[in-house]
């Protein structure tokens, strides 16, 4: 992630916080060439982040916000979107202004998102274009991902807000190393049961990982998901092995 763009004049309030940015990505938002703000804080300590430069929500941010404006402004008609990424996007009030700004630009907005905040999800719909939706389990099953009691209820409200609105999205779920074929089915079946079309399974890079003690997983990926009914998603899809 680029730390700097330039020297910027100073911001003015809400300042977002931003950790990190990518001037080209063609892989975070599909079918798009993209650039990436990455927002730093997150209130959730998930055991396989690897972005954890951008956990602490009290580190004052390494990029202006003024520095991506300028450059998205050189970039009009050259690139289609600007991801939001964390660290949790969400968890700044800053964010609303800062997709305001991007969509004035012409171009359209992507949100990487855990869900974390449903309500303020909701909020901000009519600025987003395509999200990328982590599910990282079953709802009751959360708490020992996050470290957050209620993180699972808030994640699947945050899913049922993104279905019922129809926005265009991805549903991706990083698979704990020690989850069996059945569990893993389990959670996927339960996404399509919930009207899931486009879901993505990925591997956990345990060499990352926040919890130095996972380990990674001793089956290949193709038997893990070896019970999963495909053909109930209108795209389904493997990263990692």
């Amino acid at each position: 992630m680029a730390r700097r763009i330039g020297h910027a004049a100073p911001e003015t309030t809400p300042i977002l916080r931003i950790g990190g940015f990518t001037r080209l990505t063609t892989i975070d938002y599909p079918g798009e060439l993209a650039a990436i703000v990455f927002c730093q804080g997150c209130p959730w300590r998930c055991r396989y982040c690897y972005n954890t430069d951008l956990l602490d929500a009290r580190t004052d941010g390494l990029i202006p916000w003024s520095d991506i404006r300028g450059f998205l402004k050189q970039r009009i008609g050259l690139l289609d979107g600007v991801v939001f990424s964390g660290g949790e996007p969400t968890a700044q009030g800053a964010l609303e202004t800062a997709m305001q700004e991007t969509r004035a630009f012409g171009f359209k907005v992507g949100l990487h998102t855990s869900g974390v905040y449903p309500d303020r999800l909701r909020a901000l719909l009519p600025l987003i274009d395509w999200v990328g939706l982590d599910i990282k389990a079953l709802p009751d099953d959360y708490p020992a991902i996050t470290g957050v009691s209620d993180s699972g209820q808030r994640a699947w409200e945050s899913l049922s807000i993104l279905l019922t609105a129809r926005v265009p999205m991805e549903v991706r779920t990083t698979l704990m190393p020690d989850w069996t074929p059945e569990q893993i089915a389990t959670l996927a079946h339960a996404l399509a049961d919930a009207g899931v079309k486009n879901y993505c399974v990925q591997a956990c890079d345990s060499r990352r990982a926040l919890d130095e003690t996972l380990a990674p997983s001793a089956m290949p990926m193709s038997e893990r998901i070896g019970l999963v009914e495909r053909e109930r998603f209108g795209r389904f899809v493997v990263r990692g092995k």
